[in-house]
């Protein structure tokens, strides 16, 4: 029985007790519930494909609307983990600008005369800024297209987006709208409503590759948890995750996962991997725990590879762990543990993000445990809630 699987046996009474009513749950439902968000999508395909056809993705390249990908947070990540995949498949320009900024610089972030296609990505619907930001560009640009995947059917973005006109809603399933206080099958879902909407046109072929993600989910979960089970035994104090491209997303949402579970107990931060060596690399010393979420791209997995092997060299921090899509005959050579989905090779980075990211909220959810926090529940003093709250408008 793997770790994951123990915490899921225990009694509801101990699970309450002990904060492990939600979090464990929500993390082991993931790859059955990619299927789920497939399915809603495929439903709606007709209407979706519409609408963006309507904010000139059917448009001539010339004419293609700057797609902007929004959220706070963990829902900001989500747009960074999609932004390569669907600049490619629509041929135009698309960035993640966190709601937070739009919040307070949405005019300078704007330019006059430009097509826009504005995608926000909420858990809730319910966030302060993400509602701000959302009506307030409706009534002050109102030439702005939006769609809004969320998980929460009451939020009030959905509620709004079903006015028509310019804005379409896509609620997920109520069971990926997280009850724990860490988003964690929310994030996940968003990503693959996101890969939805890379290939509108093409949900056939995109369901082969989502097919081969969940086998993968499903055979990486038991694995992943037994190794952060045994790390969280080890009390690392400090963290840091990188990755490169899309993963960088992936490395940034782990980063604020453990940290967000461990109350701050865990220190994190993410990088690039060629970034961490122009001044964050200062802070890796041997209480840190080291994740290399590592390129299936031959290039740049080499720069990765190095990266790791100077570390290892230097005796910089005591573990390092490389979190792979396919298996790769030498990895001893430059981790000391070394987790592969196993993964088609044909499945590239722009994918992984769903797959790879379990491993940064298991290690949130066993390091919790290890010190002595509840999972569904881990800010004892308040410091954070599971929905942002108290933000004034101004």
């Amino acid at each position: 029985m793997s770790a994951l699987a123990e915490l899921l046996s225990l009694g509801d009474e101990e699970k309450t007790v002990r904060g492990l009513t939600h979090t464990p749950s929500e993390i082991a439902q993931q790859p059955d519930t990619w299927l789920t968000t497939f399915e809603i999508f495929q439903r709606k395909q007709a209407q979706i494909a519409e609408f963006l056809s309507l904010a000139g993705l059917g448009a001539s390249s010339a004419d293609r609307p700057t797609v902007f990908l929004i959220g706070a947070g963990t829902s900001d990540y989500v747009g960074q983990a999609l932004a390569n995949l669907l600049r490619k498949h629509w041929r135009c320009g698309v960035s993640a600008v966190p709601s937070t900024d739009l919040l307070t610089h949405m005019d300078e972030l704007l330019l006059p005369e430009r097509k826009y296609l504005w995608i926000s990505f909420s858990r809730s619907g319910e966030s302060p800024e993400g509602v701000a930001v959302f009506e307030a560009a409706r009534k002050k640009y109102p030439d702005i297209y939006h769609l809004v995947v969320s998980c929460n059917a009451n939020g009030r973005m959905i509620r709004v987006s079903a006015d028509g006109g310019r804005a379409l809603g896509i609620c997920l399933d109520d069971a990926v709208n997280d009850r724990g206080l860490a988003m964690t099958s929310s994030f996940s879902n968003m990503v693959i409503s996101g890969q939805c909407l890379a290939h509108v046109n093409d949900l056939v072929r995109y369901k082969e590759v989502l097919l081969q993600l969940v086998q993968a989910g499903r055979n990486f979960l038991p694995r992943a948890a037994d190794c952060a089970s045994e790390l969280a035994k080890d009390a690392f104090t400090k963290a840091c995750f990188v990755g490169s491209g899309p993963l960088r997303a992936v490395a940034t949402e782990s980063a604020l996962k453990l940290v967000e579970l461990t109350a701050g107990k865990t220190m994190t931060f993410s990088e690039s991997a060629l970034g961490l060596r122009h001044g964050p690399m200062a802070v890796l010393d041997r209480d840190t725990l080291f994740v290399c979420f590592l390129s299936g791209n031959r290039r740049i997995q080499q720069y990765e590879r190095d990266l790791l092997n100077e570390i290892g060299k230097k005796r910089l921090v005591r573990s390092r762990v490389v979190v792979a899509g396919s298996e790769i005959a030498d990895h001893d050579s430059f981790s000391e543990h070394y987790l592969t989905a196993g993964m088609a090779s044909d499945i590239g980075d722009d994918y992984r993000a769903p797959v790879d990211v379990m491993f940064g909220q298991l290690l949130g959810l066993f390091f919790s445990l290890q010190w002595k926090l509840r999972p569904d529940s881990p800010s004892p003093n308040g410091a954070i809630s599971r929905v942002v709250q108290h933000v004034s408008i101004h």
